[in-house]
């Protein structure tokens, strides 16, 4: 990824870009692999997770002892990159999101028998998993502290009464995590909320609707769902009551980053393309590669992927040092998104007509790309998170450059 990549990694990482290469990216010129929201069918899916699994290349963010690859942060940064250069990269590997987080939040915080139950059919990738947090207005977005699902203890169960949307993947969800507020008379706002753990076959809920989108879409989509008595047993809980924000401080610090890790992934892919076209293409007696103004825009991209690429890598040292990394996440996070976007956006622009069109992966890349400044906090509040570590840090917030 950069000069200070972890070495054990870059074979792995040769690995990884030869299936991508050979296994992955053939599938997106054939439009029979598409599903009807523009993402890989299931079962064309299923049989490349099988190719990925006899490769030895499957769940490199798990332990061993759950049949991942046990790799540390550091490591599946460089990993995720290569994976995200396909359309339909991460998922093959059980490496994209909603699930990734999921597991990675379960194996930090589940109990035995949690991790057992809730866990290892997600690793196994025997069923697919949702994060039930956001929430239409007046409740939580951004500001968790909003919430308005609310979960009462009645004996040794939790019942469940609220709405959720942008729901990602709840469509074809069998797990899922909920954040629910159940402390609201506490005088410490950040014990309000509380984790727990419920089955799509559990009564009480339902799927409201798959909400359309821009599109292209992950698979199960993005949901609006009703909580009307459901009942979760206490058993189900994850960690103490009380401690739902430090499950989501848990969860998304690292969720966020290894959606920077795919981003630059395609990020790249896409000045790749443009780079190969501006090779080729002439234009008034020259290539367009040769004109200075063609070159300052791809310098341009290029420049802001590999500064991506360096808050990525340093976020991700600090993750796994135990430490939470909200400023080096949100910087990493605001960087890439717009990364991305500059860098799709370059490619179209240079690759005319044709990259609109869809001859060429751009205009699909371009349209997921525009979530990216919004999932998993706006990039606005998480420029407003580092402004609130700087006025409190002031000199301490500039950590020593490695």
């Amino acid at each position: 990824m950069t000069a200070a990549e972890p070495i054990a990694s870059r074979a792995l990482r040769d690995e990884v870009a030869a299936f991508v290469a050979n296994e992955i990216m053939p599938l997106e010129a054939d439009p029979a692999s598409y599903d009807a929201h523009e993402n890989i069918k299931l079962e064309r899916l299923e049989d490349l997770r099988g190719k990925v699994k006899a490769a030895g290349l499957w769940a490199p963010q798990m332990p061993t002892g759950r049949g991942g690859l046990g790799r540390s942060i550091a490591e599946i940064a460089i990993l995720y990159e290569e994976m995200g250069r396909s359309l339909f990269g991460p998922v093959s590997f059980n490496c994209a999101a909603p699930d990734d987080g999921n597991m990675i939040v379960l194996e930090k915080v589940g109990m035995p028998e949690q991790k057992r139950d809730w866990l290892q059919p997600i690793v196994d990738g025997a069923v697919r998993s949702s994060f039930a947090m956001t929430e239409p207005a007046p409740g939580g977005g951004s500001d968790p502290g909003m919430m308005k699902t609310f979960a009462r203890k009645d004996g040794d169960d939790w019942v469940v009464e609220g709405r959720k949307w942008y729901i990602t993947g709840a469509g074809e969800a069998s797990h899922f995590i909920l954040i629910a507020r159940t402390n609201p008379d506490s005088a410490d706002t950040r014990k309000h909320l509380t984790a727990f753990l419920f089955h799509k076959d559990d009564p009480g809920w339902e799927i409201v609707r798959r909400i359309p989108i821009m599109g292209p879409e992950e698979h199960g989509g993005h949901c609006e769902l009703s909580f009307d008595g459901l009942r979760i047993p206490d058993r189900n809980r994850l960690m103490n009551v009380g401690d739902g924000l430090k499950i989501t401080q848990i969860r998304l610090g690292t969720a966020r980053l290894t959606h920077c890790m795919r981003w630059l992934g395609m990020a790249k892919r896409a000045l790749e393309i443009a780079a190969d076209y501006v090779s080729e293409r002439e234009s008034f007696g020259e290539k367009l590669s040769e004109r200075e103004g063609v070159q300052w825009m791809l310098g341009e991209a290029a420049m802001a992927i590999q500064v991506g690429r360096h808050l990525t890598m340093g976020a991700a040292r600090t993750l796994d040092t135990g430490d939470f990394a909200r400023k080096e996440v949100s910087m990493a996070k605001i960087q890439v998104a717009d990364a991305l976007h500059k860098a799709i956006d370059t490619a179209i622009q240079l690759c005319g007509a044709r990259g609109y069109s869809k001859d060429l992966t751009l205009e699909w890349m371009y349209r997921y790309a525009r979530q990216a400044r919004l999932v998993d906090g706006s990039s606005e509040v998480h420029k407003m998170v580092l402004a609130r570590f700087l006025l409190n840090e002031g000199r301490g917030f500039w950590t020593p450059v490695p």
